[in-house]
């Protein structure tokens, strides 16, 4: 946590907000979750690397088949703006549903939707369909909705001084994700007559795998029904927090500017007539940029604080655009992705960790269901522009128009700072 954040609530008007519920706290009765490292975290961290898998497969395969099948090639990645859309849409569903019915539940519906959907791409492709493809995508944003809570999840099987290391380990279950996902693509490829049918259905049997896993994970149980049970804060109260408002913008952002890049990569790089073995290798880099930071990330948080490590990663951002900018070569897609992917840990498991001290135990799944929302609805913008920009543009105007969310992210980190520094000095005085 921030040294400022530790002496006072930077909210000073507002309720003191407690910490997130824990195994031994509000939840009595938990099951066996210890203050560190469990059986239970190791197992969520195996569920995001599957989860993982799913993801980086679908970003691999999804604009080239949206190629091959769109009637006009602006609309190649319209698949992945399906996909992110649909998990849009679901985030208010998923919050219902992770509230009546509790985390397992409602990550086992999830990867029940997954199997179908990935049933479904399958079917979109033997049958040449793009549309149904499309369709497919955006039922796979339900799993997608209910699998980016695994973060969330991980802070309630842990004690509370072991938040920031626990939400960076289940992050780094990905790294399984960044090693399966790509060649998972590339293995599967040719696997039945067309081109990628044989990837959706082994997705199927990834998503099966997933909810073996996830029944063997014992969650905190839901609290009891009252009443009079307080329901916290409107979410615009949450907003006007600074805190809260620059760990959601700094989420959306991050994920946004990584998603515009990654996205158009497999379309750039064929393009400029690269083989797809070479967009795997890429992608298989960038995504273990993105994950393996991970077993560290969180005690770099622990001992610096949430801010400085997540400066770090807008510059890392600004040094992946430099890189992009100076070629088009196999090495310069490789490095510029692989600063991106470390760029986004640092920002992401920053802004998660610091969104942890804006809400209430009560107020959780409005904020993550709201946290989600943004970073969806960012995701969508930039999967859509990223297949107009580099079909229409090309990859160097993609990128210089990244730079505009990277300076935006960094002067709203600037901001906090400047807040929490006022407010230290106040309470100096």
């Amino acid at each position: 946590m921030d040294p400022l954040l530790a002496k006072r609530d930077p909210n000073a008007d507002q309720p003191p907000i407690p910490s997130p519920p824990t195994c031994g706290g509000r939840f009595s009765g938990a099951p066996a979750c210890g203050p560190g490292v469990n059986r239970n975290l190791w197992l969520l961290a195996l569920a995001q690397g599957l989860y993982l898998t799913n993801n980086v497969t679908f970003i691999a395969i999804n604009g080239l088949v949206g190629l091959s099948l769109a009637p006009l090639a602006w609309m190649a990645t319209l698949p992945v703006v399906g996909y992110v859309v649909g998990s849009a849409l679901s985030t208010g569903l998923v919050a219902r549903t992770q509230a009546r019915f509790g985390r397992k539940v409602s990550f086992q519906l999830g990867l029940l939707v997954a199997l179908l959907s990935a049933g479904l791409g399958a079917w979109a492709v033997l049958e040449q369909s793009f549309w149904l493809l499309v369709m497919a995508t955006v039922l796979a944003g339900y799993y997608n909705a209910n699998a980016q809570l695994y973060r969330f999840a991980a802070v309630e099987l842990c004690g509370p001084g072991f938040r920031e290391k626990a939400v960076s380990l289940v992050m780094a279950g990905g790294l399984m994700g960044a090693v399966i996902g790509p060649n998972l693509a590339l293995r599967t490829r040719t696997l039945l007559d067309i081109d990628f049918a044989g990837a959706y259905v082994a997705l199927a049997l990834v998503a099966i795998v997933s909810m073996a896993i996830l029944s063997m994970i014992r969650f905190a149980p839901l609290p009891p029904r009252h009443a009079a049970a307080p329901k916290g804060r409107p979410m615009m109260e949450l907003l006007r927090q600074p805190v809260f408002l620059i760990a959601l913008l700094s989420g959306a952002l991050s994920y946004g500017v990584m998603n515009l890049l990654m996205a158009a990569t497999p379309l750039a790089m064929q393009t400029c007539g690269l083989p797809f073995s070479s967009t795997a290798w890429v992608l298989e880099w960038h995504v273990i940029g993105m994950f393996a930071p991970g077993f560290f990330t969180g005690s770099l948080i622990q001992r610096f604080g949430a801010l400085p490590v997540m400066g770090v990663g807008v510059l890392l951002n600004l040094a992946c655009i430099a890189v992009a900018l100076t070629g088009q070569e196999p090495q310069h897609f490789l490095v510029a992705l692989c600063l991106l992917g470390v760029g986004w840990n640092f920002l992401f498991t920053g802004s998660t960790t610091l969104s942890l001290q804006g809400y209430r135990p009560e107020e959780k799944d409005r904020a993550q269901a709201s946290i989600n929302f943004c970073l969806f609805a960012t995701m969508a913008i930039t999967s859509f522009a990223s297949g107009a920009l580099v079909t229409t543009q090309g990859w160097n105007w993609l990128n210089l128009g990244s730079l505009l969310p990277v300076l935006l992210l960094g002067a709203g980190l600037l901001w906090l700072h400047l807040q929490q520094t006022a407010q230290g000095k106040k309470l100096a005085r």
